[in-house]
C-alpha cells in the first residue's frame, strides 16, 4: 500500500493533483478541498499522506495534508453507505476539527448541508462516528476561513469559474446548483480554489 508521497507538484485540477516522485513516476491523487487549499504552487515540493482504495475495476489514491485528515477519511469509509467519494466530499465541506465538533454536538442540520448527505446518512454518521471520535481532540482554534495564498495560476474569470463548477460537480453537487453557487460568489480576478471555498460556504449557509 502507498501511505505517503513526496515529490514535485506538477498539476492541480481540483479535486485531482499529480505529484511526480524522484523515480519519475507521476501519481494522480484525489484530495479534499481542505487539502487542496494548502498545497504549494505547481513546480514546488509537496508531501501527502495517502490512502489507496482498491476495488474490482478501480484503483484510486487519495491524499491528505495531514495524517489526522487521513485517519478521519478512513473512519468515514467504514460507515455503512459512505464510500470514498462521499468521504472526500465531507472533508471538502468542513475541516477535520469542524467535523469532530459537529459530531460531538450532534448537529444533524450541519451535516445535511454537505453534498450527498441526506438526513438518514447524517443521523447514521452521528451514531457511528460519535463513538469512534469520542477520544479525538480539537485543535486550538479552527483553521482560518480565508483562502490559502497557494493557488492555481488562473487569471481568466471564466476559466476559474468553470473549474470551480467542475470541482463542485466532482464533489457530488448537481450541475445547476454548482453553477448557481459559483455565479453568486464570482468576482474579478477570482482564482478557482477561492471560488470553490466561497461556493462551499454559500451552499452550507
Amino acid at each position: 500500500m502507498i501511505g505517503r508521497i513526496r515529490g514535485t507538484l506538477i498539476e492541480k485540477i481540483p479535486p485531482f493533483v499529480i505529484i511526480e516522485t524522484t523515480a519519475g513516476v507521476g501519481y494522480e491523487i484525489q484530495v479534499p478541498m481542505t487539502t487542496f487549499y494548502q498545497l504549494p504552487e505547481e513546480g514546488e515540493q509537496a508531501i501527502l499522506s495517502t490512502h489507496m482504495s482498491i476495488a474490482e475495476n478501480l484503483h484510486a489514491l487519495y491524499g491528505f495534508i495531514s495524517t489526522k485528515d487521513r485517519a478521519l477519511f478512513r473512519e468515514l469509509i467504514k460507515v455503512n453507505g459512505v464510500g470514498p467519494k462521499l468521504a472526500l466530499a465531507i472533508l471538502s465541506g468542513m475541516e477535520t476539527d469542524e467535523f469532530v465538533m459537529t459530531v460531538h454536538d450532534g448537529n444533524v442540520d450541519r451535516l445535511v448541508k454537505l453534498p450527498g448527505v441526506g438526513k438518514k446518512t447524517a443521523e447514521r454518521l452521528l451514531v457511528e462516528m460519535s463513538d469512534r471520535l469520542k477520544d479525538w481532540s480539537i485543535s486550538a482554534g479552527l483553521p482560518s476561513s480565508q483562502p490559502s495564498e497557494a493557488s492555481i495560476a488562473q487569471t481568466a474569470k471564466t476559466d476559474a469559474s468553470q473549474e470551480a463548477v467542475s470541482a463542485l460537480i466532482a464533489l457530488g453537487y448537481k450541475p445547476q446548483i454548482a453553477s448557481k453557487a459559483v455565479t453568486q460568489v464570482a468576482h474579478d480576478d477570482a482564482k478557482s480554489e477561492e471560488l470553490i471555498r466561497l461556493a462551499l460556504r454559500q451552499l452550507a449557509s
